[in-house]
């Protein structure tokens, strides 16, 4: 088969694939009873995945240099990231709810590439003299990698504030990965069926739920502990603990995936500043691309030392997580459509 061809039958297969996971994972959120509905999720987002490295390696083959050089391969890739870390939280978090958030980004990304951009934008062209540098792979595909990490952590922020409807849940223990208790009234252990037992003087103000697991006999004990500073949030919580729970996980894998974004975007700017030397004569020129990375940086750098420094859990690292998002985007493709600036070539003109 010729090698465009099936370049065109991979992107086209690829976004169809995606299109279909995200009906598939948004029917499964709507009916959560359906676990074969959910296993199909998983195993679309890996035939997208499976796809799309196809493509890519198909146009290294024609093109004889890594696929990282025009605005199409460039979204492909990024697309290819996200569906590999997707797969990767999906399996730490065992929640099927991920998909709901980033099989539509995906699915978005790919739809794009094949149907938005023109056909001469598609095509593989020959490199421009500052792309013939084996920085390009070390530096270019760092920095998509880690767009794609921070791009999916940022999104199960946006998860954590939808499922918990915008309330000050403060977790407690998640920044060091060793969570499973909350303060500001909430000690979690294993979610259930709930059995409530009222707080005492006996038991410190201490309300215990219990639950028979599956009626198993299995208990699982959910502690809210009453304290002045959580009275209120107490009583003012109408969450579920399976809600609560879910959101604990949500806040926890969106750290852990952030955590891996970061040293990505670091050593991606540090292989960029060599290069840019190396091109240019200059290991930092201020370049609008440049700017925003650094930007980018810095949100992510606050983030992460709020979290590991000043201690923040929940609501108030989500809110900044999910602006991120958004900075990554401009980051990534908004400054490249004014067209100016020297990592402009290979975009828009």
């Amino acid at each position: 088969m010729d090698l465009v061809l099936l370049q065109n039958w991979l992107d086209n297969a690829s976004f169809a694939a995606l299109f279909v996971t995200m009906l598939v994972y948004w029917v499964g959120a709507a009916f959560p009873n359906l676990p074969a509905i959910n296993a199909l999720g998983t195993a679309g987002m890996a035939i997208a995945n499976l796809c799309i490295a196809t493509l890519l390696g198909a146009r290294w083959l024609e093109a004889g240099y890594f696929p990282l050089s025009n605005l199409y391969e460039s979204l492909f890739f990024l697309t290819w990231g996200i569906t590999t870390i997707h797969l990767i939280a999906e399996n730490s978090s065992r929640s099927r709810l991920v998909g709901v958030f980033t099989a539509p980004v995906a699915m978005g990304i790919a739809a794009f590439a094949t149907l938005t951009l023109p056909s001469e934008m598609q095509v593989a062209e020959p490199l421009v003299p500052a792309l013939k540098s084996n920085w390009l792979m070390m530096h270019v595909s760092v920095m998509m990698l880690s767009y794609s990490a921070l791009m999916v952590g940022s999104l199960l922020a946006i998860a954590f504030l939808i499922v918990t409807r915008g309330k000050n849940i403060q977790l407690q223990g998640s920044s060091v990965g060793n969570g499973g208790y909350r303060t500001n009234g909430y000690r979690l252990h294993k979610a259930g069926e709930l059995i409530s037992q009222p707080a005492t003087a006996e038991n410190n103000g201490v309300v215990r739920l219990e639950t028979n697991h599956n009626g198993k006999g299995n208990t699982a004990v959910l502690d809210l502990i009453t304290t002045p500073e959580s009275s209120t949030l107490i009583n003012a919580e109408t969450l579920s603990p399976q809600r609560l729970s879910l959101a604990e996980t949500l806040d926890n894998i969106s750290y852990r995936i952030i955590g891996l974004g970061f040293p990505l975007l670091t050593i991606g700017i540090i292989a960029g500043a060599v290069w840019a030397n190396e091109a240019w004569g200059s290991y930092w020129s201020w370049d609008p691309k440049e700017t925003w990375a650094l930007i980018t940086w810095l949100v992510f750098a606050a983030y992460l030392h709020a979290r590991i420094t000043r201690g923040w859990q929940g609501r108030r690292p989500a809110i900044l997580a999910a602006s991120g998002f958004v900075v990554v985007w401009i980051c990534y493709l908004g400054v490249n459509l004014l067209g100016k600036g020297l990592h402009s070539y290979g975009w828009f003109f």
